[in-house]
């Protein structure tokens, strides 16, 4: 038996809870994983409340996407992995409806695993992947992102928002962090951002603007969305881009093109499944996050680590919104 999280009805962090269940032995293609720490992230949250962009279709349903151990029991037709080693469960490989990682073990799709580095310790190796691809995917293969752009990024002290401010330097750009409150500034001065703007003591547009001479930023990369990506737009740079790639608002998303007089502006929504379904920009994510580990520029940032029985505590951390990185569920064994 493991303990497993499920929710049996859609709802708030309290909804949750550990049920014991019999793992099973993976199928073809599929592993089984002791897990050791697990990567918590927006996507569930959503997922529990049955707001994501994947309806829940049935109950009681598992969580999570992300996640490090060791393999325990390799399916048939897998290539490539062997009982006993270290791997991540990469996010986007799979839908919560079928698997969850929210557990002691858990089956996953081979497809999903990588291999964990020598000297990645588990919680490092639960924390890293869902930041850096999603950072990659946008910034590099989708925006374009080049050396001497300038980056505007909101929620910055997220997971997300961190990896964003470390892979804009990494290419040459300049990462300008946009955060609520002044309390996390000096810390996102610290994680490479090039300037800060604190949201509720200034007006964003207005900053980003004198920031660049009256230009504008040639890309915004925003997790809020609502009402607020029109003031956003109005710093964007002619044939610049405006990201959406989270709706934390929770309000209606205006296009802005029309009410700012129709610019040239350039506005697309983003998830990480555009990267992890793409072989092909997949390896590149892999190889680029890679080197970054290897020489030291990249690494996961990791707020709070909670241990498993604390799942509804750590779920109501994340909404708090005070967290300033990744936050980790470990699981003792």
């Amino acid at each position: 038996m493991a303990r497993t999280v499920r929710f049996h009805e859609v709802g708030g962090p309290e909804v949750m809870r550990l049920d014991d269940l019999e793992t099973g032995e993976p199928g073809p293609g599929e592993v089984r994983i002791r897990v050791e720490a697990i990567g918590i992230n927006r996507a569930e949250a959503l997922f529990r409340s049955d707001q994501y962009i994947e309806p829940v279709r049935r109950l009681p349903a598992m969580l999570g996407s992300e996640a490090a151990g060791v393999i325990e029991v390799v399916g048939p037709e897998v290539t490539g992995f062997e009982e006993g080693q270290a791997v991540s469960v990469l996010p986007g490989f799979f839908s919560q409806n079928d698997y969850g990682v929210y557990a002691e073990r858990a089956v996953v799709p081979a497809a999903a695993l990588l291999h964990r580095p020598d000297g990645m310790d588990a919680v490092s190796g639960a924390a890293v992947w869902m930041p850096y691809l999603t950072a990659y995917g946008a910034l590099v293969e989708v925006g374009g992102v080049r050396a001497g752009d300038v980056v505007a990024l909101n929620a910055a002290s997220s997971g997300v928002g961190l990896a964003a401010i470390h892979t804009a330097n990494r290419v040459g750009a300049t990462p300008i962090a946009v955060t609520r409150t002044g309390d996390k500034k000096d810390r996102l001065f610290k994680e490479g951002a090039a300037e800060v703007i604190v949201s509720d003591e200034e007006d964003v547009a207005a900053r980003l603007l004198a920031l660049t001479g009256g230009k504008g930023v040639e890309y915004v990369f925003d997790a809020v969305a609502g009402p607020g990506v029109t003031d956003l737009a109005r710093a964007v740079a002619p044939d610049g881009t405006l990201l959406l790639y989270g709706g934390l608002s929770g309000q209606p998303t205006p296009y802005p093109g029309f009410a700012l007089g129709m610019p040239a502006l350039n506005m697309r929504t983003y998830t990480v499944l555009e990267i992890t379904k793409d072989p092909r920009r997949l390896r590149r994510a892999e190889a680029f996050v890679a080197s970054g580990l290897r020489t030291g520029v990249f690494r996961p940032v990791v707020d709070r680590l909670f241990p498993l029985e604390e799942i509804v505590q750590a779920h109501q951390h994340m909404e708090s919104n005070a967290q300033f990185g990744k936050i980790v569920v470990t699981v003792a064994h």
